[in-house]
């Protein structure tokens, strides 16, 4: 069952990390756009900022350590042969 949870956890990890990234490369795009005085979105981002991409990047980071937490307790438990 734990391989299981872990298996899942790491792909809603995964999926979430390649949001992140998105929302990276957008915020690249448009800020190369407010330098060329082109509207590509940096107000709407700036608008997303607080309540999608913050909970993003701390459910990404949580979920890193508990991740690798947990591998790191579950390899310390198991017996060694």
């Amino acid at each position: 069952m734990k391989e299981t949870f872990f298996k899942w956890l790491n792909t809603a990890l995964m999926w979430n990390l390649f949001f992140v990234l998105l929302c990276f490369g957008w915020f690249a795009i448009a800020l190369i756009g407010q330098a060329a005085k082109v509207p590509l979105g940096l107000n709407l981002w700036l608008s997303l900022w607080t309540p999608v991409m913050q909970p993003a990047l701390g459910i990404l980071m949580a979920g890193a350590l508990i991740s690798g937490a947990s591998s790191w307790i579950i390899k310390r438990l198991s017996p060694t042969e």
